[in-house]
């Protein structure tokens, strides 16, 4: 593959790789669409910190937005991300179970 292909790859995963942009996520993924102020009072944070996270979504093309009166409204435009998060969550739950075998191997 190209190291272009690469590139784009890494520029997506690093939109994920942040605790508060999962957060965001984990929120839309059973909505089909949410006001950014719903968005950040769920997280308790400032709405200009949830909004920079949400524009990083949106540039890399996993969230979609849309103006409703003074509401700007955000929904997943990739719902395959959620394949990702999903892989990634059972590798870390694996990863969390051989750690706590090897402490119990240790322990006895």
């Amino acid at each position: 593959m190209s190291t272009i292909f690469f590139e784009l790859s890494s520029s997506l995963l690093k939109a994920l790789a942040h605790p508060t942009r999962l957060q965001i996520l984990d929120i839309l993924k059973d909505k089909d669409e949410l006001c950014v102020c719903h968005i950040y009072e769920d997280l308790e944070l400032e709405q200009s910190n949830v909004s920079q996270h949400l524009k990083i979504l949106k540039d890399q093309g996993i969230l979609s937005s849309r103006k409703d009166g003074l509401k700007v409204m955000y929904s997943v435009k990739s719902p395959e991300v959620f394949q990702i998060l999903d892989i990634s969550r059972k590798i870390l739950i694996a990863q969390l179970e051989e750690t706590q075998n090897q402490l119990r191997k240790e322990g006895n």
